[in-house]
């Protein structure tokens, strides 16, 4: 079972076609944005304000605007890196910010959740920290381990992220829904921290 996840996570490459796809399909959003003046970072700062308004919306049970809100968070996260394409101005600080700013929007929305009752606070731990693992093994392989990039695994942040919106719509006919989307969202992140490292112990030749 192990050798199929590794499998899947090589072949995952359809998937950076797919954002490939998306990246050309919005570029010129992006370069409306340049054009009236909005910066990369500003869009990354209204992504987390969108998060945090979900975390709200989870906190006083409001699970389907929590989950439009999420979507709304994604699409400012994918037009942060439109702008910066457009502007060919792809920074090392604003790539950072943006990772950075990323996990406080993770962590706001499951914050909500768990406040607003979907969710056990050992759910909500255990969904964030994979999340952040996830995240710190990428970041970990790509600068002390080297590699031009680390980003295979079972789950990436747009799939745990639908995976709450899903959990979210659910909610409002199986109280558990949220519950059980953290659990999953916690266990495959920390499957994709076991593919990164492997991915990475290969990359490297120290085995």
């Amino acid at each position: 079972m192990y050798y199929h996840f590794i499998v899947y996570a090589r072949e995952k490459k359809m998937f950076g076609r797919l954002r490939e796809k998306y990246q050309e399909a919005i570029a010129p959003i992006g370069a409306a944005f340049v054009r009236v003046g909005i910066s990369p970072n500003v869009m990354t700062i209204l992504s987390v304000i969108a998060a945090a308004a979900s975390g709200y919306a989870y906190a006083v049970r409001e699970p389907v605007y929590g989950a439009l809100l999420i979507v709304l968070t994604g699409v400012l996260d994918m037009f942060d890196g439109a702008i910066a394409r457009a502007e060919n101005k792809v920074t090392r600080f604003g790539a950072t910010f943006d990772h950075v700013l990323d996990r406080y929007a993770e962590f706001l929305i499951v914050v909500g959740m768990v406040y607003g009752g979907y969710s056990g606070w050992v759910s909500g731990v255990f969904a964030l920290f994979g999340m952040l693992m996830a995240s710190f093994t990428r970041a970990k392989a790509e600068s002390v381990g080297g590699l031009e990039s680390c980003t295979v695994g079972i789950a990436e942040r747009q799939e745990k992220l639908l995976l709450l919106i899903g959990g979210s719509v659910l909610a409002e006919v199986f109280s558990e829904a949220l519950n059980y989307a953290l659990i999953l969202v916690g266990i495959l992140s920390n499957i994709t921290v076991v593919q990164r490292l492997h991915y990475t112990w290969t990359q490297t030749g120290e085995k």
